[in-house]
């Protein structure tokens, strides 16, 4: 079973490569070509893979190209290298009566051994460097969003192009319980996307050129998508871009590519490349579900609808650092059980939730949650307050206090 898997991934590798043609002499992609049914890869990492990715995106078939052009190179160089070696030392053996010859410098040689190594890489950088000029390239995009990493999730924000003014925030959806979990109960419930899959896709028009804004409210992360061949860091304090157009309908999964703390690796990229039609559909039920979720700020909540609603707040957002128990992580992260700042006065509570909270020891320990609404953030500040053993005298919070914070 193990060995067809790996023939089966193989072949996929080989069909993509085989692929490889002059642009004139390839079949284009129409708009409505599903990725998994043209090249029998997943959109996402396979098991016993050894290639990259099938392409979705010129962009990627490029790298794909040069990738593949570079490894013959490689080899070229490495038997032709190797093969004089091996071949010297074997026909000149001093075990045959060959003697070490003496002899000087040679004009001829060394401008040989510039010239050849020159010209490679020239031919090299050629095809490459207008593979990479391409790729910072993101004009005339038809829609731009801006992609925020945090710990650890990502936040979408669509600026520009049709879908402009959708936001929402995009968690892994693995139940925690399965994460890491031996128990054969849980990986039996575990499937084929575990832990790649997320609670809100990003969902894109095929064909279309969507350019992708990237910055961080914390630390560095990176939006990678092998499958578009798209890897761009995202930085506090620092706008940087990348863009692709994919030639495929289908779901394409990624992951934050840089080191940014314990949940780094649980803070996946679904992108959902639908077509044109399905893509208006999505934008206008997206449009009236944030619609239906604006609940109005003047709305006085009752405790329990409070903390119902901030316990799920709580496990998209909080429970990676603070831990469902609510003891936090020693050394790392605080704990919000018997916290002073939880069981103290709400305006600092929701002050800390707004604005963030650093300290000495740990500078980015407590980051800023404005991404969540006015709602959320009295819901989950309810939550804690009533939770654990907590017991404050200011058990609730209502939303417009948040929101007469946040204006402040």
């Amino acid at each position: 079973m193990k060995l067809a898997k790996r023939l089966q991934s193989l072949m996929v590798g080989l069909a993509v490569a085989g692929a490889a043609l002059p642009a004139w002499a390839e079949p284009a992609a129409t708009a409505a070509v599903d990725y998994h049914k043209a090249t029998g890869a997943t959109g996402g990492p396979m098991e016993h893979q050894l290639n990259l990715q099938a392409p979705a995106t010129k962009i990627a078939e490029n790298i794909y190209d040069l990738h593949t052009m570079m490894m013959w190179i490689i080899m070229v160089i490495f038997v032709a290298v190797f093969g004089v070696m091996f071949y010297s030392i074997f026909k000149h053996r001093k075990s045959v009566g060959h003697k070490a010859a003496t002899f000087h410098e040679s004009t001829a040689v060394e401008i040989a051994w510039t010239v050849v190594p020159f010209l490679i890489v020239i031919g090299m950088a050629l095809p490459a460097t207008k593979t990479v000029v391409a790729m910072k390239d993101t004009s005339n995009a038809d829609i731009t969003i801006k992609a925020t990493g945090m710990q650890w999730k990502w936040g979408y924000d669509y600026l520009k192009g049709e879908g402009e003014g959708i936001s929402f925030l995009s968690n892994l959806s693995t139940p925690r319980e399965q994460v890491g979990n031996p128990d054969e109960q849980y990986k039996g419930k575990r499937n084929e996307n575990y832990l790649m899959e997320v609670d809100n896709e990003v969902v894109v028009p095929v064909g279309k050129k969507i350019r992708i804004v990237t910055t961080a409210n914390d630390v560095i992360h990176a939006w990678m998508i092998p499958a578009f061949g798209v890897k761009q860091d995202a930085i506090p304090g620092y706008v940087r871009d990348t863009w692709f157009k994919s030639e495929y309908t289908g779901t394409f999964r990624g992951n934050c590519a840089e080191l940014c703390g314990k949940e780094h690796a649980f803070m996946p990229i679904v992108v959902k490349v639908v077509t044109a039609e399905e893509y208006t559909a999505w934008v206008d039920g997206k449009k009236k579900e944030m619609a239906a979720l604006a609940e109005d700020p003047n709305k006085t909540w009752t405790i329990d609808e409070l903390k119902t609603k901030g316990e799920k707040v709580y496990s998209s957002t909080c429970v990676a650092c603070h831990q469902a128990s609510g003891k936090g992580i020693p050394g790392a992260f605080a704990s919000l059980d018997g916290s002073p700042v939880v069981n103290g006065p709400r305006a600092e509570q929701i002050n800390v939730l707004l604005h963030g909270k650093k300290s000495g020891k740990f500078p980015g320990e407590m980051p800023a949650q404005k991404q969540l609404s006015d709602t959320e953030i009295a819901a989950v500040i309810t939550y804690t307050r009533n939770s654990w053993s907590n017991k404050p005298a200011e058990n609730i919070v209502q939303p417009a206090e948040v929101a007469a914070a946040r204006a402040k």
